[in-house]
């Protein structure tokens, strides 16, 4: 660092979550003394602005790594795969928002509010966890703390933006053609040109990402896999079942856990949450307050509602999750690492 900052890149700039990224350093005054934007060459070229200063996005390519200390990505796995590794030989410390690299052992999986000491075994990448992954172990990881954590189960009704920008606009595109009468066009998901398409506006898609052969979708072992490894508990018990929404911004979940214990209330796990970093509490039934995607965009904290023990197990309990998946899920939370890298002398 010098006098006025770091050397950051950002890769996939014009992207979703690229754009988030730069605005959250921005709102966040992240100490920058260079700023590099990168992109695929489609993009190159293209110009945005920061901090009232306009900058021209480049072509990313291993030489534009020189000189960078922090390299923050959000391009996609393939470009990760390609490029991460060179930027760390020309010493940057890559934060990577795929999951290019997310289950590699010698790769921390971090959320700062959860694991931070983690960053501490870094070997020049540091993963960023899946979006539905990190807003549900913000919410989980206190109560663990306070009364252990035996089984998780949760449900996702997952946003389109978590596809990209072009899924948002296919969302306003297919909800403008239902509406006209018009058959609308195919859909975001699956991605893949040999599988089934179908409509996201007006429909719920149980599927995100490809099946595998356990019957799970590859989104569902991501948050099954990443919650293990981020709470370094490989007995915990995780299953997850992702849907895809026709919600532009905000992932929400019910998620169904058990605890160790057996003498704790509703308003014991209140208080915890109410004190937790990165949480909101938003429980108010008799005034019908608990958190929506639609209030929780372009905020930065996890919001949990709904809490209430279960009818049949006494150490159960369901809460309601919900959490911008751009900023929290992405954006943010990368962010968030590179703060920790600096307050804890990492870079």
């Amino acid at each position: 660092m010098n006098a006025n900052g770091f050397h950051v890149a950002v890769v996939g700039a014009t992207g979703a979550v690229g754009s988030q990224m730069l605005k959250t350093l921005e709102d966040r005054n992240f100490p920058i003394s260079k700023l590099t934007l990168l992109s695929s060459k489609r993009s190159a070229g293209t110009k945005l602005t920061f901090k009232g200063e306009e900058f021209v996005v480049q072509e990313a390519t291993p030489e534009s790594f020189e000189g960078v200390q922090i390299a923050l990505f959000s391009a996609g796995g393939t470009v990760s795969k390609q490029l991460a590794k060179e930027a760390v030989n020309r010493g940057a410390i890559v934060i990577d928002n795929t999951s290019a690299f997310r289950m590699d052992k010698d790769v921390p999986l971090v959320v700062p509010e959860v694991n931070e000491e983690d960053l501490k075994w870094h070997n020049g990448i540091i993963a960023n966890p899946n979006c539905s992954t990190i807003q549900m172990v913000v919410a989980l990881e206190p109560l663990r703390k306070a009364f252990g954590l035996s089984k998780v189960i949760v449900s996702t009704y997952q946003a389109v933006s978590g596809a990209g920008a072009h899924a948002i606009e296919e969302l306003k595109n297919q909800a403008r053609d239902i509406l006209d009468g018009k058959e609308p066009k195919a859909s975001i998901l699956p991605v893949k040109s040999d599988e089934k398409h179908y409509q996201i506006a007006f429909n719920a898609i149980p599927q995100i990402d490809k099946f595998q052969d356990n019957g799970f979708t590859f989104e569902e072992m991501k948050m099954i896999n990443e919650t293990k490894k981020i709470m370094n508990d490989t007995k915990l018990q995780v299953a997850a079942t992702c849907v895809r929404l026709p919600v532009v911004t905000g992932h929400s979940e019910s998620v169904y856990i058990e605890i160790d214990r057996e003498d704790v209330s509703v308003n014991a796990l209140k208080e915890v949450l109410q004190h937790a970093p990165g949480v909101t509490l938003q429980d108010d039934p008799s005034n019908q307050l608990y958190p929506m995607p639609a209030n929780c965009v372009g905020k930065y904290d996890t919001f949990v509602g709904r809490i209430r023990k279960d009818l049949d197990k006494e150490n159960g309990f369901h809460l309601w999750v919900v959490s911008d998946n751009l900023l929290k899920g992405a954006a943010l939370n990368s962010v968030q690492i590179a703060e920790s890298l600096v307050k804890l002398n990492l870079v």
